[in-house]
């Protein structure tokens, strides 16, 4: 598998999770979405909501058409769970046509970047910040799945090999 495949792998996955929890969350009021039950972000709304925030920040350091002024991680982008779903469902697709776009060779292309709370300059290659992007969220949606999990929403399978089309998506490519 070539690192172009292995981050398409992963951009479908993280649409696949995303598609899942949000759609599990639309039954939940926006009282209990946004109640704090003491995770990092708060509540399970912060939670999504800083997730998407991380990859904004990193899609916008990455030179995507993509807007992330903010001055916190914990800043709230959406108030309204549809907004923040929309926008979601928005980032998703931007980001799995964009490592479509890329090659084996651009992953050891050198990305500048500073740190929000930081004027210092950061140089890291994009296979680095992209491994870094779909860890990130992958650790947040665990923290989410034990939210959801603690106020009764069966969140059922998170396995990557459980995803639809993941056998075919894995398989070797001929030809």
């Amino acid at each position: 598998m070539s690192a172009v495949q292995y981050f398409e792998l992963k951009a479908q996955y993280n649409h696949w999770m995303n598609d899942r929890l949000y759609g599990l969350c639309q039954s939940v009021s926006d009282e209990e979405r946004n109640r704090n039950l003491g995770a990092f972000f708060q509540s399970i709304h912060g939670t999504l909501n800083h997730i998407l925030l991380a990859d904004l920040l990193w899609l916008s350091r990455l030179g995507l058409p993509v807007e992330c002024k903010v001055s916190s991680l914990a800043d709230i982008l959406y108030e309204d769970f549809h907004q923040l779903t929309v926008a979601r469902h928005e980032v998703d697709t931007l980001l799995t046509n964009y490592i479509g776009s890329l090659t084996d060779t651009d992953m050891a292309q050198l990305i500048q970047y500073k740190r929000l709370q930081s004027d210092d300059v950061n140089e890291l290659p994009l296979g680095l910040i992209l491994t870094h992007l779909f860890n990130h969220q992958t650790h947040h949606r665990g923290q989410l799945t034990t939210l959801m999990t603690q106020i009764g929403i069966e969140v059922g399978v998170t396995d990557m090999i459980s995803m639809p089309l993941a056998a075919t998506l894995l398989a070797p490519k001929h030809g």
